[in-house]
């Protein structure tokens, strides 16, 4: 795979079409969470999710529908922006983190051009991950969340060659 650049924002949307969001900015890293919302959410086994600036983000055409729930790892609201005609899943907002949003990875226009390195990525609620699953070395992995309820950092796992849950 190729250099992409980075320097300009991203857009994505819905199966249909109707709703659609432009980034502003490239991500600042990359979650990929294995919690059972994350699990549900998807319908797979985790979720890959690239986090932005909420500030220059956008959405375009057909305004996505809300649905808010409270995260049973941080007891904080999460917000599913999700496509009204088809259902598409867009993008997640936190009460945590008001000022990040949150896209489902393959709702982007080219999902190849975010980098998932172990420089740009964490892997969370590995302790929810389904078994087999192998984590990458070198890569930042939390048991839950990278940081607690406060937003105060947590130590990260870091393996030296790869773990299988």
């Amino acid at each position: 795979m190729g250099t992409r650049d980075m320097s300009a924002g991203l857009t994505g949307g819905c199966l249909c079409g109707q709703s659609r969001y432009e980034t502003g900015a490239p991500p600042l890293w990359v979650t990929i969470c294995h919690c059972r919302f994350c699990q549900r959410a998807t319908g797979s086994d985790r979720m890959i999710e690239p986090i932005f600036d909420r500030e220059g983000f956008d959405f375009k055409g057909v305004a996505p529908v809300v649905h808010s729930v409270i995260s049973e790892g941080s007891g904080k609201m999460v917000t599913i922006h999700f496509c009204a005609t088809c259902g598409t899943k867009l993008a997640l907002t936190f009460e945590l983190w008001p000022d990040k949003i949150g896209v489902y990875l393959g709702t982007l226009d080219d999902p190849d051009a975010v980098a998932i390195t172990p420089d740009t990525c964490k892997h969370i609620f590995v302790s929810e991950a389904q078994r087999g699953t192998v984590l990458p070395a070198g890569v930042k992995v939390f048991a839950r969340h990278a940081a607690d309820a406060d937003g105060n950092a947590e130590v990260p796992t870091i393996y030296s060659e790869p773990f299988v849950v």
